[in-house]
């Protein structure tokens, strides 16, 4: 069974920066992709960040030349570094990891969430 931890939230004014970290473990046999997404109050949850193991990435346009994600491979653990936050990035954050069990199974698998609050 595949199981991703998170950590980094918390709060933070406007304009400061938060770093999200997210290690999955268990039963994996290749990690396909790894990625971010958010859902504020009374919103649907959506896409913030991800990354291949080809290393290509792909970002919301709310948040491109804020947020930066990155990996390390070799753990499959998967960084967001947030700056110039905004009231507006308030959410719980979520990591997603899809990932190979076998050669041949492939699943999507999430963290329990992280909430980031940005406010004076």
């Amino acid at each position: 069974q595949v199981h991703l931890v998170e950590s980094g939230g918390g709060l933070v004014q406007p304009g400061g920066s938060l770093r999200l970290s997210c290690e999955a473990s268990g039963g994996i046999f290749r990690v396909i992709s790894m990625g971010w997404y958010r859902q504020a109050p009374g919103k649907q949850r959506e896409l913030v960040a991800d990354i291949t193991s080809g290393w290509n990435t792909n970002y919301a346009d709310s948040v491109k030349g804020r947020f930066t994600i990155s990996r390390n491979n070799a753990m499959n653990t998967v960084y967001l570094q947030m700056n110039s936050l905004k009231p507006e990035d308030t959410a719980v954050y979520y990591c997603n990891a899809r990932v190979y069990t076998s050669n041949v199974q492939w699943d999507d698998y999430w963290g329990q969430g992280t909430q980031v609050t940005v406010s004076s």
